[in-house]
């Protein structure tokens, strides 16, 4: 069974920072990106940044505040986020992309989510 988990989010001030995780468990032949997608209270999910590789993809909203990594031995993506927002606020979700078995299909999976909120 594949699991996603996210951790580290939280209530943070505007200006300060955050440290996502996101470890993908189970069975994983070949990751193919790994990434972060957000959904603000009445608005549809979006991409915040995505990884495949060594080439990072970021929302131009996030575009030199964020910085997305990974550690591939351990299948875990990171998103450092910096001089956070309140428009940031949302729901992160975890998001892999990635082949079971060496002839299995190439699926999308994601986590359930984690709340940041950014307030004064």
């Amino acid at each position: 069974q594949v699991q996603l988990v996210e951790s580290g989010g939280g209530l943070v001030q505007p200006g300060e920072s955050l440290r996502l995780s996101c470890v993908a468990s189970g069975s994983i032949f070949i990751m193919y990106t790994m990434g972060w997608y957000r959904r603000a209270p009445g608005n549809q999910r979006e991409l915040v940044a995505t990884i495949s590789g060594s080439a990072p993809n970021y929302a131009d909203s996030v575009k030199g505040r964020f910085t997305i990594s990974t550690d591939n031995a351990k299948n875990t993506v990171y998103l450092e986020m910096n001089s956070l927002k309140p428009e940031d606020t949302a729901v992160y979700y975890c998001y892999a992309r990635f082949r079971r078995t060496v002839l299995g299909d190439v699926q999308d999976y994601w986590g359930r989510g984690i709340q940041v909120t950014v307030s004064s």
